[in-house]
């Protein structure tokens, strides 16, 4: 955990993939095979690089990085074709559905900003649809025309700050994420951010968080003047 002054906030704002969806590792293992298919590697630096981009921006990095001989467009197309045979069946990650459900019984508001077009966010939440559900609203980056630019730019979390009823500020936001580039977004936004990294990134790589953490169980709502735990 870092030691950092953190401040009180009112509104949360969650990153999706790899913090509450464990989708992380299908998207690794079909980047690889993609590769693997022109017979080149997936280098575990270059997935850490795409986590937390655009669809787009990800098939960009993995096409240059991995020198696969395809376009984006064609990468996309097998890419969305092998994930949608594997994510329709995705479980929650620890901690995500009791942070989820606790902050709505304490009507704290929450909303949902992924990378993700809106039509992936349908398919991966399908199996948990009444959770999320819960959300105040959901901001798909690779779809919503808002997004101008895709993380580690700001955008996408200060169009979800903008949509709650009453548009929160910066300050007042803390934002939950599993990415480097998504902490830098959330950075960039002035929100505070607490990250649950993948275990193999390095402690620089997570340095720049506000709170870091081994799973969303290991999380204090009173350490941001939210409402405590009571389980």
């Amino acid at each position: 955990m870092t030691n950092k002054v953190l401040r009180k906030v009112t509104h949360c704002i969650f990153d999706m993939d790899g913090l509450l969806l464990d989708t992380e590792r299908i998207y690794e293992e079909v980047t690889r095979q993609i590769a693997a298919s022109f017979g080149r590697p997936y280098p575990v630096d270059v997935r850490f690089r795409v986590m937390g981009t655009t669809e787009q921006r990800s098939a960009e990095i993995a096409i240059t990085e991995c020198q696969l001989p395809i376009t984006p467009k064609d990468f996309l197309k097998r890419y969305s074709h092998m994930c949608h045979e594997r994510l329709h069946d995705v479980s929650l990650l620890e901690g995500a559905e009791r942070l989820l459900r606790h902050l709505h019984a304490n009507k704290v508001p929450f909303c949902l900003a992924t990378s993700s077009g809106a039509d992936m966010v349908e398919l991966k939440t399908n199996k948990h649809r009444e959770l999320f559900n819960l959300f105040n609203h959901k901001v798909c980056g690779s779809t919503d025309k808002e997004v101008a630019q895709g993380k580690p730019a700001p955008d996408i979390f200060l169009v979800a700050a903008s949509r709650f009823g009453k548009p929160a500020a910066a300050s007042d936001c803390l934002v939950f994420e599993d990415s480097p580039n998504g902490v830098t977004a959330a950075n960039s936004a002035g929100m505070q951010v607490v990250m649950v990294p993948d275990p193999r990134l390095s402690e620089e790589k997570t340095s720049h968080a506000t709170q870091v953490l081994r799973s969303l169980a290991d999380f204090k709502p009173e350490q941001f003047g939210l409402p405590p735990f009571t389980d």
